[in-house]
């Protein structure tokens, strides 16, 4: 960790955590995938944060370096996919070292030790899952994924309509899971909006 907010940060200290987090982790599964592939068999298990999911102030180094993770977890997994090469995510908490210095004494049971079962069966032969974002924080496992409101469709947009629509924009009224083909997925739903065919 080199703590840093976004306009003070030396580009040193930006890069220094990127290159321990990201492209450790690149540089890791960039000789092994081939290997995997031939094999026809294996298991990715990459670390993000919820540092990499929502941010925290003063840790633009790791949040970016964590939230790479995503998309390098995605592409393992569809590259892998035919090949029988899963991967996916645990977006661990648990007071370990990087806690030093941090007032932890209100926080409940954080542990490895609860981290580690999620993490074994994201290692596992019978793992059900792919491309996903698995939480594992004081004791409580999740799901985390990426998601869509259904959005606007019009044929055309000027800055005042954007503006005017928003709220319909925003709107949650669903959330779209495209899952680990989301960016097929996303474009066919938005190209069938396109075509009219969903009523809107």
């Amino acid at each position: 960790m080199r703590y840093g907010a976004l306009d003070e940060i030396s580009l040193e200290d930006f890069q220094a955590v990127l290159d321990v987090h990201l492209m450790g982790a690149f540089h890791l599964v960039r000789p092994a995938f081939p290997r995997l592939c031939q094999a026809g068999y294996g298991r990715v298990v990459l670390t993000s944060s919820i540092g990499g999911l929502y941010g925290n102030a003063r840790c633009v180094n790791y949040a970016v370096a964590k939230a790479g993770m995503i998309g390098l977890n995605n592409v393992i997994a569809l590259e892998g996919e035919a090949k029988g090469v899963k991967s996916n995510l645990i977006v661990p908490a648990a007071v370990t070292r990087m806690a030093e210095g941090l007032d932890t004494s209100r926080y409940p049971p954080m542990d490895p030790e609860l981290v580690a079962p999620v993490v074994a069966y994201l290692c596992h032969e019978t793992c059900a899952v792919n491309g996903e974002m698995l939480i594992a924080a004081a004791g409580r496992v999740a799901r985390a994924f990426i998601a869509e409101t259904p959005g606007v469709y019009q044929p055309s947009w000027s800055i005042e309509e954007v503006a005017e629509r928003l709220a319909e924009i925003r709107e949650k009224r669903e959330i779209l899971d495209f899952g680990l083909h989301g960016h097929a997925e996303h474009l066919a739903y938005s190209f069938a909006m396109a075509r009219g065919l969903d009523g809107d």
